[in-house]
């Protein structure tokens, strides 16, 4: 509401790296990070839940399960006026109608019926969600372009840019006065056997993972279990943590020798003494900071023009 996210980015009080730019490939890990990230809200002050762009389909069953499963007491819906695709959700369509993985009412009777064969997701023990209450504010936008989804695409893959290159001036110094490269700034020398690390988007062989992680965006998190490792080698999880991200950095280089990652955070050091799990999705550092690094004759680190596109 106050303006494009870039220009007024705080840290939140709970943040979770779900590591992709859209939940398609991983609804159930979305709906567990949501969630996750509700169970640490206190009920003594509103709260305003932005949902997703994605209404069609899957998107808009799963819309339903977070209806059910967050109860909200007040939904806003904003619809364009030859749309049809999406219903409104009064409390008598969620109620009855199934999500993604809930079940509407009338396919729970199916499922006692032995007609079923959906996997019901758990809600808390003794928390009837099936029978939604809220209030549907109806609005029907009339600003143009509305509800136009290529153009929805293209600007939030550069507000995505925008938000992470916002984050990355918090690594600049204020004193100086100029706006120093990425290349020119000290990092953090972190331990392979320090942090456990994840690649969440993708699998990738155990012998390429740090020609992953290198030039990479990762998320700092913390989870609960203590890293050990019998060796000075990489930690490497088998699944995806659900856990607390204190902020994020750039792996701008990898030490095989001393066995060190090179990061660039802004994070304050007294949370990055917490971190000791490393999250690296799909989302990827803005091409500017990479074709403009200043300073540098011949071939600019991680970028080529030598690239085959059927690989």
């Amino acid at each position: 509401l106050p303006g494009p996210p870039f220009t007024h980015q705080q840290m939140p009080r709970k943040m979770v790296y779900y590591g992709q730019i859209n939940c398609e490939q991983d609804t159930e890990r979305y709906l567990d990070v949501v969630k996750y990230v509700f169970s640490h809200y206190k009920k003594e002050i509103p709260l305003v839940i932005n949902t997703m762009g994605w209404v069609k389909g899957e998107g808009l069953l799963l819309l339903i399960d977070l209806i059910r499963l967050l109860s909200p007491s007040h939904i806003v819906q904003m619809d364009i006026y030859d749309w049809k695709a999406m219903p409104p959700l009064t409390p008598e369509h969620v109620h009855y109608s199934p999500g993604l993985h809930t079940k509407g009412k009338q396919q729970s009777k199916c499922k006692q019926l032995g007609l079923g064969d959906m996997e019901s997701w758990e809600y808390p023990e003794g928390e009837d969600l099936s029978a939604p209450q809220h209030k549907l504010l109806y609005v029907n936008p009339e600003f143009p372009l509305a509800g136009l989804a290529g153009e929805a695409r293209v600007h939030s893959s550069v507000l995505r840019d925008m938000s992470i290159l916002g984050y990355l001036g918090h690594l600049q110094n204020p004193d100086i006065g100029a706006v120093l490269p990425l290349h020119y700034l000290v990092p953090y020398q972190v331990p392979f056997n320090a942090v456990a690390l994840r690649i969440i988007h993708t699998d990738v062989a155990p012998s390429n993972i740090m020609y992953a992680v290198n030039a990479s965006w990762v998320g700092l998190c913390c989870i609960p279990e203590e890293v050990r490792c019998q060796s000075d080698g990489p930690v490497l999880l088998t699944q995806t943590p659900i856990c607390d991200c204190l902020g994020f950095g750039i792996v701008r280089g990898v030490d095989m020798e001393k066995k060190l990652y090179h990061i660039l955070t802004p994070v304050p050091p007294e949370s990055l003494r917490l971190v000791n799990c490393l999250l690296l999705g799909n989302v990827a550092i803005p091409n500017c900071v990479l074709v403009g690094q200043q300073g540098i004759e011949g071939e600019i680190p991680y970028v080529t023009s030598d690239y085959n596109y059927n690989i």
